[in-house]
């Protein structure tokens, strides 16, 4: 008889060390956030995408199949959508399929590696404060922009900082060369004369 409900992500408790690392990596998810997050991804996507229950189960849940995700990550594109085709799955592979395609459609958009949760974050739970550190930075990213897709509060997400680009004409190139040659000072006449190490150790 098959025992209804259990999958890959179902593993027994840990305890010891492996207990200490995820209780840690839990205590870094802010359910503020989850607030700010879920009502964004309402709001950007519409009606259609639901709400999740209250608390990280019900977030994981949500996201978990990669859905929500791939219409978030469309949302932000006026045209030539990223993610092709989106479809609910009960397959774990198809679901962690359709995470990867908004991972590689945000890192598109121009989200970091290093904001980039694994898909194993999500998908197993590890790690929800990862989930929420990439939505984050997908919202900043959507307000620094400015193309008139973003649909939340300008409050929600921090304005990133940007590029602040120069151009320098040759001869103003060549004049700052000699200005770092004397900012880098001289080592002309120095020595180690006069220096001590300390006393010699005592033997006795």
């Amino acid at each position: 008889m098959a025992t209804k409900g259990v999958g890959m992500a179902n593993k027994g408790p840990s305890f010891g060390l492996s207990r200490q690392v995820q209780d840690k990596i839990d205590s870094k998810y802010d359910p503020e956030l989850e607030q700010i997050l879920v009502e964004w991804i309402s709001r950007q996507c519409g009606s259609g995408v639901g709400k999740p229950e209250a608390g990280k189960t019900g977030f994981q849940t949500w996201l978990k199949d990669g859905c929500v995700l791939s219409e978030l990550i469309n949302s932000l594109f006026t045209a030539d959508k990223p993610v092709r085709k989106i479809a609910s799955s009960p397959a774990a592979f198809k679901q962690m399929e359709q995470i990867s395609q908004f991972l590689n459609a945000s890192e598109k958009y121009g989200v970091t590696k290093t904001d980039m949760f694994q898909t194993v974050d999500l998908w197993e739970g590890k790690d929800l404060a990862a989930v929420q550190r990439t939505l984050s930075a997908l919202g900043s990213l959507a307000i620094t922009k400015e193309e008139g897709t973003y649909k939340g509060e300008a409050n929600w997400f921090f304005k990133k900082a940007q590029e602040n680009k120069r151009d320098f004409s040759d001869d103003q190139m060549k004049a700052g060369k000699n200005v770092i040659g004397l900012q880098m000072g001289s080592n002309q006449g120095a020595s180690q004369e006069g220096m001590s190490y300390g006393r010699p150790r005592q033997i006795m």
